[in-house]
């Protein structure tokens, strides 16, 4: 990745400058607000440099490109680039960016981008001429996105603009807590999906799919994998445009193509977007025990073939609505709220026994909490497969795998958890030896175990790993008093940082007091 110099301290990446840079720019916006003016500059910097280095090449007219005319539209889409307008090119937004009138024309770019390029209609913000947004810290803004292609070729600009816009997305997620949470899975859970998943070639499908997180790490995975990104198809639905918008933003700075992104604001159960698409891979973060989906008026909807949902929790809905849209091969991996896995609730226990003696669990991993950013919710994440016995693997019809991760990953910060590569791969990889014919998996106790169909039965259906991992040996030799002293520490610790911002609320109180006492005296 990409260093700037920082005097002060030793080189840090470029995303982090950045977003110490824009952070700082922000002042009295709200984050929520602040994201799509930051994105949407990023964006229009991606779009701009991919566009100015096939200009140039036109410009030369060597090879291929001979006689080529650098401004004619049909030059640029021939290759999959956008077409940007001389007054919407970064070099003439950087040249004006000490202007009072920057934001207005910022705003023009975006919306003449939009007109010579159908594919980004409605999907740029043009929120820059707005009072609340200040000319200079504009300016600013642009300045320090222009550092992003500093050093590096141009060819390497769009890679870095990738990374830093993905950055951005989490940090923004984070800025935002429980709101962020909504747009926004965090990444080492979709590394674990997919990972997990591993999505080498087929149509991918996320019918929730937010910002698009899903599509960038299934794209990735190939990557990595030596792969062709081209033999993935993607498929999404989102019903927030404002999240929608993120999401084909996020993916055209990959140039993943996101023309079956598509945005409804009735969402995927009264208006799904993809009604014949059977996919190879699902891969989703649906909202957690969502009471408001409209079940009342799809009480007989083909999708129920296990068993009508409850109307006032979705998650039952959202995993049959997965299985449906399953080729004959397909396999799915989605994060559930924990107590799917064990409600008896309007049915839902019935539905679950259904797909457990239908042969479809395969696989269900225990979360530790802390780790989603919108809820405080235990979680865990569901491995359906429409071919356990085969599938490319050994036949394991009359097996499901129980994983307990609540004792991995490791705190960012005081609120949030995120799993470390190694957790990942740990993860993972015991899921792939289990699947394998020939592998070396063991079950270890506390952590994995591969369960018998009529083990499951005995205990009543309930898919709770920690019912069938049992207790790691070392339990036995629990400190209690080694535990006792680290909470203890743990809680100190809270106080502190609570200390700290109840003198800071203070603080700031009395100035509002002295100021407005100065008004008054005025």
């Amino acid at each position: 990745m990409a260093k700037v110099k920082n005097n002060k301290t030793q080189d840090e990446p470029i995303e982090k400058q950045l977003w110490k840079v824009a952070d700082k720019l922000r002042k009295n916006i709200d984050a929520a607000e602040y994201k799509h003016i930051v994105l949407g500059l990023m964006f229009l910097k991606y779009i701009s440099d991919t566009f100015e280095e096939l200009h140039d090449k036109l410009v030369a007219g060597k090879g291929s490109y001979s006689g080529a005319d650098p401004e004619d539209k049909d030059e640029y889409k021939a290759e999959n680039v956008f077409f940007v307008p001389g007054i919407a090119r970064w070099n003439h937004l950087r040249s004006n960016a000490k202007m009072p009138t920057i934001g207005k024309i910022v705003d023009s770019a975006m919306d003449i981008i939009e007109k010579e390029n159908p594919s980004l209609n409605g999907v740029l913000p043009k929120v820059y001429a707005r009072g609340n947004l200040d000319p200079t810290n504009l300016g600013g803004l642009i300045d320090e996105i222009s550092k992003i292609a500093l050093g590096d070729a141009k060819a390497r600009s769009a890679d870095i603009l990738g990374h830093v816009f993905e950055y951005f997305l989490g940090e923004f997620a984070l800025a935002e807590g429980k709101k962020g949470g909504q747009f926004y899975t965090p990444r080492s859970v979709v590394e674990l999906l997919v990972e997990m998943l591993e999505p080498h070639k087929g149509r991918v499908f996320d019918p929730c799919c937010g910002s698009g997180g899903m599509f960038v790490q299934s794209e990735k995975f190939v990557s990595s994998h030596q792969g062709r990104v081209n033999d993935l198809s993607i498929y999404g639905q989102e019903s927030n445009q404002t999240t929608w918008r993120l999401a084909k933003m996020n993916l055209a700075i990959r140039n993943i193509d996101s023309s079956q992104v598509k945005w409804n604001n009735e969402g995927s159960f009264l208006n799904d977007g993809h009604k014949d698409l059977k996919a190879d891979y699902l891969i989703a973060n649906p909202p957690f025990n969502d009471s408001d989906w409209s079940g009342e008026l799809l009480r007989n909807d083909g999708r129920w073939k296990f068993g009508t949902p409850p109307p006032g929790n979705a998650n039952y809905a959202w995993i049959q609505h997965f299985l449906y849209h399953l080729s004959p091969k397909g396999m799915a991996g989605f994060v559930l709220a924990k107590g799917s896995l064990t409600s008896k609730t309007s049915g839902e226990g019935d539905i679950r026994k259904s797909l457990i003696e239908a042969r479809l669990v395969d696989c269900i991993v225990n979360l530790p909490a802390k780790l989603f950013l919108n809820t405080q919710i235990p979680a865990s994440l569901w491995f359906l497969s429409r071919n356990k016995a085969n599938g490319g693997y050994r036949n394991r019809t009359d097996e499901i795998l129980f994983i307990d991760a609540r004792n991995m990953g490791h705190l960012i910060n005081r609120r949030t958890k995120e799993f470390s590569p190694d957790d990942i791969k740990h993860i993972a990889q015991t899921y792939h030896n289990w699947r394998k014919s020939e592998s070396n998996y063991e079950d270890v106790k506390g952590f994995c175990n591969s369960t018998s169909i009529e083990k499951v039965r005995e205990l009543d259906y309930v898919l709770t790993p920690g019912r069938y991992v049992g207790l790691p040996d070392e339990e036995d030799d629990f400190d209690f008093n080694e535990r006792f002293t680290a909470l203890k520490k743990e809680f100190e610790e809270q106080l502190k940082e609570e200390e700290k911002l109840n003198a800071l609320i203070k603080e700031n109180l009395k100035k509002v007091k002295v100021n407005a006492a100065s008004v008054n005296s005025g």
